[in-house]
């Protein structure tokens, strides 16, 4: 007898992890193993309950989906992860995949797509929502500008690394004002040079940029 999938839901939100929870649980050789609503749990259950996948969103308190991915990742290659967000732009997908993603849906994608998916990773190849190929192909294209412009950290202040750090690790803004002891005009002001510098213009973009530059560590 084949054992079922350990998965494991992470989002902020109960409602939709009771909805995943109670949609997965009647799948044959399907097993919801845990919840958790935030990232900096998600990477520790990753640990002790060893999944084979988790689904998990992007926007958590605290340490947010796409660091979280990064992390159980790069410490537990083997389990699968599947993003399932409401962030359909190309620098989030990008990102995710980037971090190591294997699959990435919606939140108004069907529940069949949802069981393809799982069982497309669990296979052992990436699943994409039919509604954001083409965003996959934008970001793959933007990032490669990226790449021919060559935009250097390195003009950036002290306080602006800290900025982007902050942001990336999905700190609002007020929030990094309280975590750093400055002023929230400070932040501001830092935050929009800092996205001048770099030629940023999304929170989603600062986060894309701060994973491939190395501002978020392991």
């Amino acid at each position: 007898m084949i054992s079922p999938a350990r998965i494991l839901i992470a989002d902020d939100h109960t409602i939709l992890r009771d909805g995943v929870r109670s949609l997965l649980n009647v799948v044959p050789n399907f097993e919801v193993i845990g919840e958790v609503d935030n990232g900096k749990d998600a990477i520790l259950s990753a640990g002790q309950l060893k999944p084979n996948v988790i689904i998990s969103d992007l926007s958590m308190p605290g340490t947010n989906g796409t660091e979280a991915i990064q992390r159980i990742n790069s410490r537990y290659p083997e389990i699968k992860i599947l993003v399932l967000t409401v962030h359909n732009s190309a620098e989030y997908i990008h990102a995710a995949l980037k971090a190591g993603a294997s699959g990435y849906l919606l939140k108004d994608d069907t529940s069949e797509e949802l069981i393809n998916a799982i069982n497309n990773i669990l296979a052992g190849k990436i699943h994409l929502s039919p509604s954001i190929c083409g965003n996959v192909v934008m970001g793959y294209l933007a990032d490669q500008d990226n790449q021919i412009k060559s935009t250097s950290a390195e003009q950036l202040t002290t306080r602006e690394r800290e900025i982007i750090k902050l942001i990336a690790e999905g700190y609002r803004n007020k929030d990094a004002a309280e975590y750093l002891s400055i002023s929230l005009k400070t932040v501001e002001k830092h935050r929009s040079n800092m996205m001048k510098k770099l030629d940023l213009h999304s929170t989603s973009s600062i986060t894309s940029y701060a994973i491939k530059n190395g501002f978020i560590t392991q």
